[in-house]
């Protein structure tokens, strides 16, 4: 299919743009919304909340008093992760962070769990010389890490594997993506990412809220980043961070490049399989483009018929998203997207210590 392909129009979605329906389960959707506003899902699922809020929290307080106690890593590491489910802009912050580092005279790895790969074990993404696994079996944010980044990436349901796995290709120190709750993983840096839009949620933890553990887990953080404006909870956040669209890159050949002007005026069918996707459309939107938005879920496996579209229109998919479509032959853009940090951020990496991983948060 090439990138000036067709697209299929369907229901109104943000301002200017037309949504395709049925991608995402009418249950998925509504639990998101009660996530945010309450309802009766939420309320029926809340003592399984309440109950998974309360191991998650005893858990983290066995580590703090010492009666359990993370796994010995022999580099130091630094955790990002967020409180809820969902985009808050984690990985392209790990992005920003490696290449701080390396201004900064470190060697940084990437470990991650690699959400939606095929298997749990440990699996080299990319030594830092050159190939990267395919997203089907490394997922697809340590892929776009991989190919940003000429660093070590390696994914594993246990990350401190993972990081001792790093260390062995040349890492002298870890960021590990999503992975503030992976508490045997130890961590000299712990830092929060958290968007305004988004906040807390209802409050509650999974599954009848957005978070992953109860809020008060937020004190264990080092920063607090804060994605965009706004307040969490009154707090502005230590350090604040912005998405900003760098560019377009082909699908097939990333080589390829286009500004983010030449959008301007141009129909797209935009493809998002993100937590959030309307932000993506929106940002497409801001930048010109007159938006056919195709929405799904968080780390959707593509296949040949989701991109059938009926309406012409050039195929615009999010960076994330852009391994998978290229491996099944689409071609097209993505839309590659940089992180700006406010002032001060450089001088909390200074901070990391060098020799072995140590301490929990």
């Amino acid at each position: 299919m090439s990138g000036e392909g067709s697209g299929a129009a369907g229901g109104k979605g943000a301002a200017g743009s037309h949504t395709s329906r049925g991608r995402v389960s009418g249950f998925a959707a509504l639990l998101q919304r009660q996530w945010q506003q309450g309802g009766w899902a939420s309320s029926a699922l809340a003592p399984l909340g309440l109950a998974y809020g309360s191991v998650m929290a005893g858990r983290r307080r066995l580590y703090r008093a010492g009666w359990l106690r993370p796994r010995a890593v022999p580099v130091p590491v630094v955790v990002v992760g967020n409180l809820t489910v969902g985009g808050t802009g984690k990985t392209p912050l790990v992005v920003a962070i490696c290449e701080a580092l390396q201004e900064l005279g470190w060697r940084p790895g990437v470990v991650s769990r690699g959400y939606g790969r095929s298997g749990r074990g440990l699996r080299v993404v990319s030594r830092g010389e050159g190939g990267v696994l395919p997203a089907r079996e490394a997922g697809d944010e340590p892929v776009l890490i991989a190919r940003r980044l000429a660093i070590p990436v390696v994914v594993a349901a246990d990350r401190v594997e993972a990081a001792r796995r790093a260390a062995d290709l040349g890492a002298d120190c870890v960021v590990a993506d999503d992975g503030l709750q992976h508490l045997p993983l130890p961590r000299d840096l712990a830092i929060l990412v958290m968007d305004p839009d988004q906040g807390l949620g209802n409050g509650r933890c999974l599954p009848a809220g957005p978070l992953r553990e109860p809020a008060g887990a937020r004190k264990a953080a080092h920063a607090l980043v804060v994605s965009g404006s706004g307040a969490i909870c009154g707090h502005k956040g230590d350090y604040r961070m912005e998405l900003v669209p760098e560019g377009l890159q082909g699908i097939q050949r990333p080589g390829q490049r286009r500004e983010p002007d030449w959008l301007a005026g141009r129909k797209v069918q935009a493809v998002a399989g993100t937590a959030r996707p309307e932000r993506f459309f929106d940002t497409l939107q801001k930048l010109g483009a007159r938006v056919t938005a195709h929405p799904f879920p968080d780390h959707h496996v593509f296949r040949a018929g989701d991109l059938d579209f009926s309406e012409p229109g050039t195929l615009v998919a999010t960076e994330k998203d852009a391994p998978k479509l290229a491996e099944m032959g689409m071609a097209g853009w993505f839309l590659r997207v940089g992180v700006r940090l406010h002032p001060g951020f450089e001088g909390l990496l200074r901070q990391l210590p060098p020799g072995p991983g140590s301490g929990v948060s």
